[in-house]
């Protein structure tokens, strides 16, 4: 199925409204929904579509079996001349012949990373294609996408060889939760939001493990089934999606993600977790991480001082990513020789900590639709990051699920799911306004947002200045 992805299309279908063509860049986590957007870009804008995906680098597959594949798609889409070119400058030769006249023409070259895996003049042969056979073509949307943001990065984005050539870069985030509840169907009435968030703790916005669900199940039996058993979808991914996206270096950056999947870490609390040197090589890792959409920087600024922060620290931002090592890895072995099977994973130690936790990264990532329930919407935001207070001589220290500032106020968020938000969350919050030892010049606003009920004197006292039950975030 397809659903939301509004702003995305309507970007891509203003390119048919320039008279030159467009280069366009589409990158994202794998199962995000990239492939799927552009073909459905191609389907309602009626155009000529010519689609040709990269083979996984696979053992066996070669330049030649890249070049063979390319003119094999090529030929069954446009009658081109089934014949293996020798080489890509060939390759790109029958890719033009094969675009005749006017027509709106989307061309959309899948997995780009792994095409061009096995010859390093690869860019620099689509660069040349570009400039000599596909820049002066009317109506052509050209579109190259993959899931090794880095490759892409280093080898277009980053590319002097591509500066001025590059029409529109499209990374691709996760779905809010206003899109998500398209995948409920018809269920979504008659499904409460606690078992929707309990499945969206785990997936995340990713449509792909989404539309892995079954919606007439409950979300526990969806989790055990996908998460669980042996054949789950859920249970087998992170090791695919590693091996896809990070290839040789995938062991290495899958250790850091154990790292920082305990707490966040600094680059030298990384290094010092690894037994080895703090350099450059470990920033890379991270860059690449946070790239392929499953690490973020923490780079939150003093409130009290409107520095950035001192060291800058890393977390993980995927939900499932998260979920799968906090949870499932830890439990492989008992999966895999059935000892949990027909278990719920409601049932196993821990399950209400792991997803208050999952419930805070999810609502982080749904950042932009909360800033409207907190009276931010439209506010030029210069931090929105956690926030920890160290304990000084001042005072005691503190913890700040989000803070969100501007240049004259900030907005202190704190995240809750549990049955019952009690009356005591008012001291706290106090506290950690104190804590913050702001000017005078700063205003200071206070927000919950929770999953389960709130005591009846938090809503009474109005010292919580917005009150956000989770299931507003489901709305557009």
């Amino acid at each position: 199925m397809f659903a939301g992805r509004k702003e995305e299309l309507e970007t891509l279908d203003e390119l048919w409204g320039k008279l030159s063509p467009s280069l366009v860049v589409c990158s994202g986590r794998r199962r995000v929904g990239k492939s799927t957007l552009i073909e459905e870009f191609a389907a309602r804008s009626r155009c000529r579509f010519i689609e040709i995906t990269g083979l996984a680098p696979d053992e066996g597959v070669t330049n030649a079996t890249q070049l063979s594949h390319f003119c094999e798609r090529l030929s069954a889409q446009t009658g081109a001349e089934d014949a293996c070119a020798d080489g890509w400058a060939k390759a790109f030769d029958a890719l033009a012949s094969a675009i005749k006249g006017r027509a709106k023409t989307l061309v959309f070259l899948d997995e780009i990373s792994w095409m061009g895996a096995f010859d390093k003049a690869f860019p620099a042969l689509l660069k040349e294609a570009w400039d000599t056979k596909f820049a002066r073509r009317e109506n052509l949307v050209f579109v190259v996408c993959g899931s090794v943001s880095g490759w892409i990065r280093d080898n277009i984005l980053r590319s002097r060889a591509f500066v001025g050539r590059v029409s529109l870069s499209l990374h691709l985030e996760e779905m809010p939760l206003c899109d998500c509840r398209a995948f409920w169907g018809g269920q979504s009435r008659r499904t409460s939001p606690r078992d929707m968030l309990d499945m969206l703790c785990v997936t995340g916005g990713i449509p792909k493990y989404l539309a892995e669900m079954r919606p007439s199940l409950s979300a526990a039996e969806n989790i055990r089934r996908l998460c669980f058993t042996p054949s789950g979808y859920l249970f087998r991914d992170f090791d695919v999606i590693f091996t896809d996206v990070f290839r040789k270096s995938s062991g290495e950056k899958a250790e850091i993600l154990r790292i920082v999947a305990e707490r966040p870490r600094s680059v030298k609390e990384i290094a010092a977790a690894l037994g080895v040197v703090s350099n450059g090589h470990i920033s890379d890792d991270l860059t690449d991480l946070a790239e392929a959409g499953f690490v973020s920087a923490d780079e939150g600024v003093n409130p009290s001082t409107g520095r950035s922060v001192r060291e800058v620290h890393y977390r993980i931002r995927d939900n499932y990513v998260r979920f799968y090592l906090k949870y499932i890895a830890p439990r492989r072995k008992a999966v895999e020789d059935g000892s949990l099977r027909g278990l719920s994973p409601e049932r196993l130690p821990g399950w209400e900590t792991t997803m208050g936790l999952q419930f805070e990264t999810l609502v982080r990532n749904n950042l932009r639709h909360l800033l409207k329930y907190v009276g931010m919407d439209g506010s030029l935001l210069v931090s929105a990051a956690p926030y920890t207070v160290r304990g000084t001589k001042r005072g005691e220290g503190a913890q700040i699920d989000l803070l969100l500032q501007t240049a004259k106020s900030v907005c202190i968020v704190e995240i809750r799911r549990q049955e019952l938000v009690p009356e005591s969350f008012e001291d706290e919050m106090r506290h950690k306004i104190a804590a913050l030892h702001l000017p005078k010049t700063v205003s200071c606003r206070t927000a919950l947002v929770f999953d389960g009920d709130i005591a009846p004197g938090l809503a009474e006292n109005r010292f919580i200045d917005f009150l956000v039950p989770a299931e507003r975030l489901f709305e557009a």
